[in-house]
């Protein structure tokens, strides 16, 4: 179950955010990245996994991932979007959480810089580490290269593994796309995920986002998935 904190900050865990659904080909380094988190979750890895990777590379999704295979596996854990909540007190924020199983922190780098933010989360970081618990870091830049203006985060950030999370090459996106339209039940051609790929911005996030337009339209219309379909349902 979600922790109450979790339900009092409003924030809500993607339904679609699960390693299932995240494509990572069996020989690549975020296959290997979500092995690793899967094994911190069953108590076989470092407690700390620090994931790093350009914008549109997977980190929100593989943090939430956890989230949700926490919760599968009866344990409590905690997401905390850090660019959505930069304005909350961070003290106050991160009390108590070392009381969960694991707390998953998201966009370093948008507090990275504000030593409130960057304290409570050194504090944070030493109470889970200490009670044996679960931290998932992700941010844009790896601990070495985040601009952080307390050592001693940086410090402790380095102790833990770190992971760069590379983004999909079209080939990759295109694969991603069609196995996301299986999951739904949705038959994507290779012709039409093609089309869909080469007039959406190609970042995972907004081809998700139009499989997903699709998909509702293509219900409530009882239309299969051809291009003058989703030519009209995109208007590309």
């Amino acid at each position: 179950m979600a922790g109450p904190e979790q339900l009092s900050l409003g924030v809500n865990l993607n339904d679609d955010a699960t390693f299932d659904n995240f494509f990572a080909p069996t020989d690549s380094g975020n296959a290997q990245t979500v092995a690793l988190l899967r094994a911190q979750l069953a108590g076989a890895a470092d407690p700390v996994v620090v994931l790093w990777g350009a914008a549109g590379a997977g980190l929100s999704h593989l943090l939430q991932a956890c989230c949700h295979a926490a919760q599968d596996a009866g344990l409590n854990f905690q997401y905390l979007p850090l660019a959505e909540l930069a304005a909350f007190e961070p003290a106050a924020l991160c009390e108590g959480l070392d009381s969960l199983d694991g707390v998953c922190v998201d966009n370093l780098e948008a507090v990275a810089g504000d030593l409130a933010w960057e304290e409570a989360l050194f504090h944070l970081y030493n109470r889970l580490r200490d009670r044996g618990r679960c931290l998932v870091v992700a941010a844009a830049e790896g601990p070495h290269q985040l601009p952080l203006a307390l050592p001693d985060l940086r410090s402790r950030l380095q102790w833990g593994v770190s992971c760069q999370v590379t983004p999909l090459d079209d080939a990759g996106k295109l694969d991603a796309l069609r196995q996301r339209a299986h999951a739904r039940g949705l038959a994507l051609s290779q012709e039409v995920a093609q089309y869909i790929l080469q007039r959406v911005p190609r970042d995972t996030k907004p081809l998700f986002q139009c499989l997903e337009q699709l998909d509702r339209a293509s219900l409530a219309q009882q239309r299969r998935l051809t291009i003058p379909f989703v030519k009209s349902v995109l208007q590309v």
